[in-house]
């Protein structure tokens, strides 16, 4: 994307997206954050203003170094670790943190999701990681979260909630509302008793068959 009009409708795009996580209970209030890259850096949402009062104008734009544009909104808390999860992920092209209910259960209990279902494998691996836990908004954190998504592309944070990567914002929302219902089914059969977890093996066969899925007929 590149010129106004672009940067416009990814402003836009940015606002849907946090208004379709709020309205879908993905984040309550104005709890969570979206991003996406733009230029040399990124567009993100503002701290502090509720989804459904935010225009394009709102979206604040942080360079590399994550310095915003003179007059601009002050961005979310949360910005240190959208830039370290993009050095991360350098395929990634949004980011949307939430703080739904059952990824953020289990991160309250540090537990990240095992290999109980194959639909795990989504988030690139035979797990979706937990980060290690650091006070909200410092570097220290964004760290915890560059190391936990090296080689995933969604991952819990510790006493937090969940962030999910994507190559476009629909990407991104749509892992978030995958880790989501996999929080949920994890918890479920917790209540029940022992979940059983798949084999590396299987996990491997299965991200093989994920490369193509959706894409070609099955051989």
């Amino acid at each position: 994307m590149t010129g106004n009009a672009d940067e416009a409708w990814l402003r836009q795009q940015i606002i849907d997206t946090a208004l379709a996580m709020s309205k879908e209970g993905l984040s309550p209030g104005t709890s969570g954050n979206v991003s996406a890259r733009w230029a040399e850096g990124l567009l993100i949402t503002p701290t502090g203003l509720a989804y459904d009062d935010l225009i394009p104008e709102d979206i604040v734009f942080l360079d590399k170094k994550g310095k915003t544009s003179p007059g601009a909104r002050k961005p979310s808390s949360e910005w240190r670790f959208h830039l370290s999860a993009y050095g991360a992920r350098e395929e990634a092209g949004a980011i949307v943190h939430t703080h739904s209910r059952f990824a953020t259960a289990l991160a309250c209990a540090r537990k990240p999701i095992p290999a109980f279902h194959y639909m795990v494998a989504v988030a690139g691996g035979a797990d979706i990681p937990l980060a290690d836990y650091a006070t909200f908004g410092t570097g220290e954190l964004a760290d915890h979260v560059a190391a936990a998504l090296k080689d995933r592309s969604a991952c819990l944070m510790a006493n937090h909630g969940q962030i999910a990567c994507g190559e476009t914002l629909e990407a991104a929302l749509g892992l978030a509302r995958e880790v989501e219902a996999l929080a949920a089914q994890y918890v479920a059969v917790c209540q029940i008793g022992e979940p059983y977890i798949l084999e590396d093996a299987e996990m491997d066969a299965v991200l093989e068959r994920f490369k193509c899925y959706g894409q070609q007929d099955e051989t």
